[in-house]
């Protein structure tokens, strides 16, 4: 098992990003959706813990035959999907992955993330409270406007280094940003990637933790790119905004009785994890550096500036 930390900082602020959360994921999902594609919310419905209090448990499957790189198609199920367990009791949130029982290629593949939120610039050591754990795992600062995501995925409509919002007066964020910002909070991240094959143990493992570096960036961005789209609503609001969106990406995938069993990921005892903060992979169209042959020529990278999301019922008309 690889553990590491890492900690993403954002202009605003922890109550802030609740929403921002929730309706960056729906609306991200919906983008990533395609016809018979993209992420199936199974379960969304209210959640007690003994510890953590009242939550909201989500159950998705995310649904990849098409958008898996060339090198893991030539190897896979062609009905493929994940399922997606998350526990969101924010400020803390638990998020485990767990592959189909047709997937005997990822016989024992686990993802596990646990995350915390705090109104800081990630200054605060040891979050997790866990001895196991402490002293054992790397920890990386994720800098959103500075650090490297990959080229087809980069817009600069969502470059918080040229964003600024019209409704908050934040952005564009310059070198050093984290450092004299205000607000600013910090999402602390402890993902756990298990791949229990000898001879790939750990190069998977790590290939996986630099899919996820990425997603989080991401994530984060858009976040911070979209806020004054979010900026304002209501928990109420940004809740009734998800279930349409949901309704509205179920509808493009198109619900049909599963076909394959899916393996039940209970919710673990041990703290490593995160929310569903990237249901949409952007897995990588290369193999991993241990999987492809040498490069005669650089493969061409595009991007579209803008991705279009299709048209729901607006929020004044649904009140």
């Amino acid at each position: 098992m690889l553990i590491k930390e890492y900690r993403i900082c954002m202009p605003l602020t922890t109550e802030e990003y609740r929403v921002g959360q929730l309706y960056t994921i729906s609306k991200h999902s919906h983008q990533e959706s395609e016809k018979g594609e993209g992420v199936e919310v199974v379960k969304n419905e209210p959640h007690e813990d003994p510890v953590h209090g009242p939550g909201q448990f989500t159950e998705k499957r995310v649904h990849l035959s098409s958008k898996l790189p060339s090198w893991a198609r030539a190897v896979t199920p062609r009905i493929f999907y994940i399922t997606e367990k998350a526990w969101n009791y924010y400020p803390y949130t638990i998020t485990a992955d767990g592959c189909s029982l047709q997937c005997s290629f990822l016989p024992k593949f686990s993802i596990y993330i646990e995350t915390k939120y705090e109104d800081n610039c990630g200054d605060s050591e040891n979050i997790f409270h866990s001895d196991k754990i402490l002293g054992d795992h790397e920890v990386s600062f994720l800098d959103i406007a500075f650090d490297e995501i990959p080229e087809r995925y980069y817009r600069s409509l969502e470059d918080p280094r040229f964003f600024s919002s019209a409704k908050t007066g934040r952005g564009p964020l310059r070198e050093g940003w984290r450092q004299h910002t205000k607000p600013i909070m910090c999402s602390y991240k402890l993902v756990s990637v298990k791949f229990e094959v000898w001879g790939l143990q750990t190069r998977v493992e790590q290939f996986v933790h630099k899919v996820i570096r990425d997603i989080l960036l991401i994530g984060h961005r858009q976040a911070f790119a979209w806020v004054d789209e979010w900026c304002g609503m209501t928990m109420e609001e940004v809740r009734r905004y998800e279930q349409e969106t949901q309704e509205a990406t179920n509808e493009l995938i198109g619900l049909v009785a599963p076909t394959i069993s899916v393996s039940e990921v209970g919710q673990p005892t041990v703290t490593h994890s995160a929310p569903a903060s990237a249901p949409s992979t952007p897995l990588s169209d290369e193999a991993p550096d241990f999987l492809t042959p040498p490069k005669t020529r650089p493969r061409k990278k595009s991007a579209p500036e803008t991705l279009m999301l299709p048209v729901l019922r607006e929020r004044t008309g649904s009140e």
